[in-house]
């Protein structure tokens, strides 16, 4: 059975960090690319983050530019988002996401094919 699962989300205080795993079992997801989504409460699912099969290029949500880094470990199936200066607005359920198909840089939830369960991530200010 093919699933993500993701980790390390948890309750931390403004201006903390967290960093999130999202590991890929049943199949290799070297050669695919890998997102993170959130949806907070009341709000539909947004785009956060997206990086290529390779790792080399990453792209992110204007709303998390500069303070979120994604990157990827493919020898372990992992992908990862260190989040730092965190504010009580990333406050979500964040979910890693996979494609299938693609290698670039995807941003569209649509084009994703393997999504995680969420792990929840709380900012108290």
């Amino acid at each position: 059975q093919v699933q993500l699962v993701e980790s390390g989300g948890g309750l931390v205080q403004a201006g903390g960090s967290l960093r999130l795993s999202c590991a890929a079992s049943g199949r290799t997801f070297s050669s695919n690319a890998r997102g993170w989504f959130r949806q907070a409460p009341g709000k539909e699912r947004e785009f956060v983050a997206a990086i290529t099969s390779s790792g080399v290029r990453t792209y992110y949500a204007d709303s998390v530019k500069g303070r979120f880094t994604i990157s990827r470990d493919n020898a372990k199936n992992t992908v990862y988002l260190q989040m730092n200066s965190l504010k009580p607005d990333d406050t979500a359920v964040y979910y890693c996401a996979a494609s299938r198909g693609l290698r670039g840089l995807v941003i569209r939830d649509y084009e994703y094919d393997l999504w995680g369960q969420g792990t929840q991530v709380t900012v108290s200010s």
